[in-house]
Parts: structure tokens; C-alpha cells; sequence
């Protein structure tokens, strides 16, 4: 937890304050049995009734500033841990943003989600408890020890027999546990992830009858997590036994050999009781501490998780804002950009878009899913990008908004490579559509604000025409105030779709990619959207990828790929002549051309 410490900093007080609270109240509960020795020995040993009296408001006077004390080292260690909490969890959130996509496929979303929440969780419950108890057991145990020294050397000596080896067998089981703990939030980050592919394909389980399947896949990850806490569990469970069987080992001696000192006159009545008290607030105070270590250890395992995420250097690098990139701001610039591939790309004074000689592997992906692709998009131009299933065209389209990084080659936006643009920069120009419609919950006006915050009603009413989603505000209670719940649920498929597109409409970009957008559209308003597109105002540069040739076959450039490569590029008159993988796709769609075409 060493490196997480800085999210402590603004706390020290507070870090401070509750142990040294929390070791003011044990000096009080020190004192105690020191007080009760004085009554019995000096006080009904003797009948001095003023003695007793006086011990009497002693122990009710220690009792209250202990109290007092407890509830502040309570006050002040849960501001600490609270604060240490939400500082760890903004700085994991804002850490995790920076992220790049090659990061978030490679960590996994459900592993994010336990770690930023039961993990966060886990060390907070761990910080609060070490600033209470961490410190004030021992200094129970050793200061018992001391006072014990105090009362009867001989006596003592059993305390500093016990104490060594209660220490060995908790730290033995504690270094056993720390590992397990750790295997066991694995475990449960499994079952995270099941819980989560179920509940949001929940629709796609039942229409194929897989219930029992999935239950049975849910079974053996629960019952991992299961036996691994048990495990765990049972072996920080033999702490509580171990030390109790050690400590009451310890009281049978020091009451024998105390019982003979009694009888000896050696060693007065009161000052027997005094070590007994003693030993019975090790056992108490032991209890506590083994509990305690089982929350650290967990807390521990958790915090090197978190920790390992915190490690993760974001894969892209942004030069800084109003500076001019160096030639080697990264690797994609490699010597494949030939003077063959500048002739095919286009000299770039209208350019809005260039590929050079652009491939593209996803991290552990084997193949690349885009080879050696070239092409020039002029400013204004609307292109269709076409393929099979997993051809890579929304990995191209991926790279224009710089969510990914070319393997090699070279992406230009407005003349300048993606990699030049400092953070934020190059995405404030774009509007992406993505192929999975994602609202979130909140209004309408709300949603679709993410494309411009600070667009007026109006700007957003127009987007909302635009994209052919005036019947979907209009048709809701409210209008814009109409409230959309979690992922737009309330909402159909095509719906969700025309306002997101209303929602990359609205900051009215230089770029507009519609990856699959319209795949819920019947083709009326599919036509209807397109044409209301091109009508708008300026030089807007737009992608549309869509399996649905009737979707792009009007589009100034059409892009065909075939497993990651580039087979053509061309109208839909030159493709349908040259290009036989778009002829395929044309005809299968309209098959009744294929027939009129052989009769001719």
C-alpha cells in the first residue's frame, strides 16, 4: 500500500490523531487493573472504605476519557479512510479514462469495476481498522507485559515467554493468508464477469434456450470463489483457537505459580488479580488483533491489485498543446510511406482523410485486421466503407478518431498525422456514432449535450431533425425532459440509434463516422437520414460503414475490405464492374438484379 500513500497525504493529521487517540484510551485501560489491585490491596484488604471510594471515581473517571478518546480516534480514523477512499477511486477512475482501447480490451471491464469498487472498498475497511487497532493491540500486549514487570518479575516472565511465540504463529498464518485473499478477489472477478454477461445478454440466453447452460457455467465459477474463501477463511480462522489455546495455556501457569507466591505471602491478593486482568486484556486485545490482521491482509491483497492497475501506462502519448510534433512521435510513421503510396493517397491539400499504407493488429490478435490500407477522402466527401464480417471496418474507422494506434503506416487528419494532435484535440473535430447505441440515464437534452454541452435548444432540436428523430422527442412526455433510464432501455432499437446520431449531429463535426448506425432503420428512413446529411451546411467529411450496400452505394468513395485488406475502392458503378467481393455483396442483397442482369 506504500505507493497508494499519497492518497493519504492531505490526512496526515487525521492518520496521526486516530492512533494516538486510539493508544491514549489503551494507557487508560492500562491503568485499570493497577486501580482495582490498589482497592483490594489497600482498600478491602484493609477496610478502608475512603480508599475504595476514591479507587472507585478513578475507574469511572478512566472510563469516560477512554471512552472520549475512543470517539475520536473513531472520528478522525474514519475521515482519513473515507478521504483516502475517494481520493484512491477518482484517481483509479481519471487513470483508467486515460486509458487507451488497447488497454480496456486487454484488462477487461469486469476486473476494472471489482477493483474500483469491493477492492477500494476492502482497503478503506483495512485503513480504518489499521489506524485503530493496528498500533493499539500491540501496545495493549507489551504494555501488559511492562506492567506485569511492575507488580512481580517472576510473573512477568511468563508474559515474555507467551508473547514471542503468539507472535510467530500470527505472523506464520498472516503470510500464509495475504496470497489467498488476492486469488480469491480473482475468483470473484470471474463471477463478476458471468453475472455481467448474463444479466445484459439475458435476452439472447433465453431465445436460445442456454438458462441451464449458463446456470450450470455460473455454478463452477461461484463454487471456485466458494472454496477459495473457505479455504482462506478456515486458515485465518485458526488464528482465534491458536491464540487462545496459547494464552490460557499462559493464565494456568501464571495462576499456579502465583497461587503459591499468594500462599507464600511472597506476593499480596490484589497484585494477583492486577496480572490476571492483565492477561485477560491480551486475550481480548489478541481477539481483536487477529481479526484485525485477516481485514489487512485482505486489504493488502486488494491494494496490490489496485496498485497493478495504477502501474499501467497509458500505450498513446499526446505531444503538448500548441507544440509542434517531432518526426518520431511514434511508430506508425514508419519507411513504408513510399512515394507509390504518397501518389495513390493524394498530394493533401484538400485531404481530410489519409491512410498510408495503414496496418493494424489488436494486442494478442495474431493476424492484423488491416493490411497495407491506402486512401485519400477529400474534404466534404461522404464515404461508404463495405466488407464481410470482420474485415476490419470498424477497426479503420477506429484509427480516424485515434482509439487505436496503427501498428504501421500512417493516419492523417486535415494534413496532419492523428499522433500530432494533442489530447482532445483531433476527438473535438469528430462525431462517432458507434455500432452499439449507448444512452445514458438522464433527459433527452441531457444525452444528447454530450455532443455540446453548451448547445441551445434550438442547435439540438435541428440535430434531432437532421436525424430524423423528431417523432421520438415529440412522441415522449416531455419532449426533451423525457427521462431516459440506464443504457436508454426505455427506448427501441431504432430509436436509441436515431439519437445517438442526433448526438454526434449537434457539435456539427468536421468528421462524421456512422459505424453501422442505421442497422435498425427501416431503408425509408435509412434514405431519408443519408439525404438529410448531405444537406447540411459546410464541408462535412462522413463515414459510413454499413453491410447494407443501399446504405453507401450513392457515396462519393466506397472502401471495400476483405479480411483487413483493401479490394477496392471506387463509386458503386466502377466497383460493380472491377470489384467482385462488392458484386458478391450487391448481389446478395439484391439477387433479383443478379437474375435481371443473366436474362440480359
Amino acid at each position: 500500500m506504500r505507493k497508494l500513500a499519497i492518497y493519504l497525504k492531505q490526512y496526515k493529521i487525521e492518520s496521526v490523531f486516530a492512533p494516538l487517540f486510539k493508544m491514549l484510551e489503551a494507557l487508560f485501560d492500562l491503568l485499570v487493573p493497577i486501580v482495582v489491585a490498589d482497592i483490594l490491596n489497600n482498600g478491602v484488604g484493609t477496610g478502608n472504605n475512603s480508599r475504595i471510594i476514591r479507587g472507585f471515581f478513578i475507574l469511572i473517571t478512566l472510563a469516560a476519557m477512554g471512552l472520549a478518546s475512543s470517539i475520536t480516534a473513531q472520528f478522525f480514523a474514519a475521515k482519513a479512510s473515507v478521504g483516502f477512499a475517494t481520493n484512491l477511486r477518482q484517481a483509479l477512475f481519471d487513470h483508467v479514462q486515460s486509458f487507451s482501447y488497447s488497454e480496456l480490451d486487454k484488462i477487461g471491464t469486469d476486473t476494472l469495476m471489482t477493483r474500483m469498487t469491493s477492492d477500494i472498498n476492502q482497503v478503506q475497511n483495512g485503513l480504518n481498522m489499521a489506524l485503530r487497532l493496528l498500533l493499539r493491540s500491540p501496545f495493549i500486549v507489551f504494555g501488559s507485559m511492562i506492567m506485569a514487570f511492575t507488580i512481580d518479575f517472576k510473573s512477568a516472565l511468563v508474559f515474555a515467554v507467551a508473547i514471542p511465540i503468539l507472535s510467530v504463529v500470527v505472523y506464520g498464518i498472516m503470510m500464509a493468508s495475504i496470497p489467498l485473499f488476492g486469488k480469491a478477489q480473482v475468483c470473484l472477478d470471474k463471477v463478476l464477469g458471468v453475472t455481467r454477461e448474463n444479466l445484459t445478454g439475458v435476452r439472447v440466453i433465453r431465445a436460445f434456450c442456454k438458462e441451464e447452460e449458463e446456470v450450470k457455467s455460473f455454478d463452477e465459477k461461484n463454487e471456485a470463489l466458494t472454496k477459495m474463501d473457505l479455504f482462506v477463511g478456515r486458515l485465518s480462522a485458526l488464528m482465534n483457537p491458536a491464540t487462545y489455546v496459547l494464552i490460557n495455556i499462559a493464565t494456568i501457569v501464571l495462576i499456579k505459580a502465583d497461587a503459591i507466591q499468594v500462599g507464600s505471602g511472597a506476593i499480596r491478593q490484589g497484585d494477583v488479580v492486577a496480572l490476571y486482568n492483565y492477561m485477560a486484556q491480551m486475550i481480548v486485545e489478541l481477539v481483536k488483533l487477529a481479526s484485525l490482521i485477516i481485514t489487512i491482509n485482505k486489504a493488502v491483497a486488494c491494494a496490490k491489485r489496485v496498485e497493478t492497475v495504477m502501474e499501467i501506462k497509458p500505450g498513446m502519448t499526446y505531444p503538448a498543446a500548441g507544440t509542434a510534433a517531432g518526426a518520431a512521435t511514434g511508430s506508425g510513421n514508419s519507411g513504408k510511406t513510399t512515394e507509390a503510396a504518397n501518389a495513390s493517397t493524394g498530394d493533401g491539400s484538400d485531404d481530410a482523410v489519409v491512410f498510408r499504407n495503414v496496418s493494424f493488429t489488436y494486442e494478442g490478435g495474431g493476424a492484423p485486421s488491416l493490411d497495407d490500407v491506402s486512401f485519400a477522402i477529400k474534404r466534404g466527401e461522404t464515404v461508404g466503407i463495405t466488407g464481410g464480417t470482420g474485415s476490419g471496418k470498424t477497426s479503420l474507422v477506429n484509427l480516424i478518431a485515434r482509439f487505436y494506434d496503427a501498428t504501421s503506416g500512417a493516419v492523417e487528419v486535415d494534413g496532419r498525422n492523428v499522433r500530432d494532435y494533442a489530447e482532445g484535440e483531433l476527438i473535438e473535430s469528430i462525431g462517432i456514432v458507434p455500432q452499439k447505441a449507448t444512452l445514458f440515464k438522464g433527459t433527452i437534452r441531457d444525452n444528447l449535450r454530450w455532443g455540446n454541452e453548451n448547445a441551445s435548444d434550438e442547435e439540438i432540436m435541428n440535430a434531432v431533425r437532421t436525424a430524423r428523430a423528431l417523432d421520438v422527442v415529440n412522441g415522449k412526455k416531455g419532449g426533451l425532459d423525457f427521462m431516459l433510464e440506464q443504457n436508454g432501455r426505455n427506448l427501441s432499437g431504432g430509436q436509441r440509434q436515431r439519437l445517438t446520431i442526433a448526438r454526434a449531429l449537434v457539435r456539427y463535426p468536421e468528421i462524421l463516422i456512422m459505424d453501422d448506425s442505421t442497422s435498425a432503420l427501416d431503408f425509408a428512413t435509412d434514405a431519408a437520414l443519408r439525404k438529410a446529411i448531405r444537406s447540411l451546411p459546410g464541408d462535412m467529411t462522413v463515414f459510413i460503414v454499413s453491410q447494407r450496400t443501399a446504405s453507401i452505394m450513392n457515396a462519393d468513395t466506397i472502401i471495400v475490405l476483405d479480411d483487413g485488406k483493401s479490394v477496392g475502392q471506387g463509386r458503386h458503378s466502377e466497383l460493380m464492374k472491377n470489384c467482385g467481393v462488392y458484386r458478391e455483396i450487391y448481389y446478395s442483397q439484391f439477387p433479383e438484379k443478379r437474375a435481371k442482369e443473366a436474362l440480359t
